[in-house]
């Protein structure tokens, strides 16, 4: 029996007809979604069904973050300054930070990512890697409720923490994918750090388990200049086409960033339907380059797998798909001098069905279709950015509003967020522990 019916003044349901209902409704039955159609005939149909959301509200599917830090930077948000170059950023901050994060830290700063994410409609999460203690960061997501993807970071050059052999890494990452299948709320994702930070024996192997277990494969590449000059410096030729080579790439992977490509590397990504995740935000907080190399608006139109991501809170800062997925569309449509081939409904493309497809999860997730999972976001439109209503709501979602106008939020047909607030996390309890975490990690630091 259907338990709980969303209705909305539209239902945007980003279905294959890229369907709007208006005076629609949504039904869940369990986990996934039994029906979708209007408001009086679902209502009829399922009498007694508990409703979230008003005859004024937008509904919308799950929005998807395509390369987030859930742990490192939470707990020193904002602290790291923004005046200085990113190789400073990461290696002088991150990289300290991260060493001297404890379980706990990871749990907490996982715990916190995940209250904002959700509050902001982000109902799947790609964790962009955890140097030690992944399992923490899975015992978050099961507690708050949120789907994503784990991994345990992966490197084998250099001497940071947890750095190891490659056959040790692999090893490692083999343990975490068995134990996260594919298929489930959380699942493990093979996870490399990526830049120069791999010997090929690593990335080749990772991308053989990847494709062995059926499960992603996500890495960080040349997010700024300096991947490609250390490529060619050590191989010859830029990054992806070096991983090419190597029979890396595919449909299986993700890879973070992508801004600084050329010619043959846009056309290597769209030959192997790699997956790209942007992060906006990050490129203009790190001056790493995207308004003169960055080539995503070509990549959208000749078809490439893109999705959205929010980095880390010292890049990024702000965990808000919506935020990111308006700028992004908005420097494209700048960088190509194209008012046509972007726009607010392709940016919730990104967020929704083409950020699933990126992922290799439209099966479950991405629309409002009977059959997937309920992953729904209500948002409330009494707000001053809503007045008065577009008869667009999508145009208005993406240039007007943001994330804080998310009222309710259901994943796998659990509502984890409700009247603007999460409901299965002690919020309160985990912003204390954050405070005093955050001077002990300065500290260890040397900050």
């Amino acid at each position: 029996m259907t338990q709980i019916l969303i209705r909305g003044r539209h239902v945007v349901t980003m279905n294959a007809r890229r369907e709007v209902i208006d005076h629609g409704a949504v039904a869940v039955d369990g986990a996934t979604i039994s029906a979708v159609g209007t408001w009086t005939s679902l209502r009829e149909q399922f009498p007694d069904a508990t409703v979230i959301g008003t005859p004024n509200s937008i509904v919308t599917p799950g929005y998807i973050n395509a390369h987030q830090h859930l742990t490192g930077d939470r707990l020193v948000r904002s602290c790291i300054p923004d005046n200085i170059d990113s190789q400073e950023a990461i290696f002088g901050w991150a990289v300290p930070i991260h060493a001297a994060h404890t379980a706990g830290d990871d749990h907490l700063s996982a715990t916190l990512s995940l209250v904002e994410a959700v509050g902001n409609g982000i109902t799947c999460t790609v964790e962009a890697g955890t140097v030690a203690h992944p399992e923490q960061v899975a015992a978050a997501m099961a507690e708050l409720g949120a789907r994503g993807t784990i991994g345990r970071w992966g490197w084998d050059v250099g001497d940071g923490p947890q750095a190891a052999p490659a056959d040790e890494v692999i090893d490692r990452m083999r343990d975490l994918v068995e134990r996260y299948p594919s298929g489930g709320l959380v699942e493990g994702w093979v996870t490399l750090v990526g830049h120069d930070l791999m010997t090929d024996e690593l990335v080749v192997g990772a991308s053989a388990l990847a494709r062995e277990h059926a499960t992603g494969l996500t890495l960080h590449m040349s997010p700024h200049r300096g991947d490609a000059t250390a490529y060619l410096e050590r191989t010859g030729v830029r990054p992806l086409i070096h991983l090419d080579r190597l029979g890396v790439l595919g449909a299986h992977v993700l890879l973070g960033h992508a801004v600084h490509l050329d010619d043959d590397e846009v056309e290597t990504v769209l030959r192997t339907r790699t997956a790209i995740a942007s992060c906006p935000w990050a490129y203009l907080r790190l001056a790493q380059g995207v308004t003169v190399g960055g080539r995503y608006g070509e990549l959208f139109r000749r078809g490439a797998r893109l999705a959205i991501g929010c980095d880390a809170e010292n890049a990024g800062d702000a965990i808000d798909a919506l935020r990111a997925a308006s700028l992004f569309i908005g420097l494209a449509r700048d960088a190509e001098l194209d008012p046509f081939t972007l726009t607010a409904h392709h940016a919730l493309e990104l967020l929704t069905i083409r950020g699933a497809e990126a992922l290799g999860m439209h099966d479950r997730i991405g629309s409002l279709d009977a059959g997937k999972q309920a992953d729904v976001v209500v948002h409330d439109t009494s707000g001053p950015q809503w007045i008065p209503r577009s008869p667009d709501p999508v145009l208005q979602l993406v240039w007007a509003s943001d994330g804080r106008s998310v009222s309710d939020v259901l994943i796998a047909g659990r509502e984890v967020v409700r009247a603007g607030r999460c409901i299965t996390v002690d919020v309160a309890a985990a912003t204390a522990e954050a405070a005093a975490r955050q001077k002990a990690l300065l500290r260890a630091a040397g900050k």
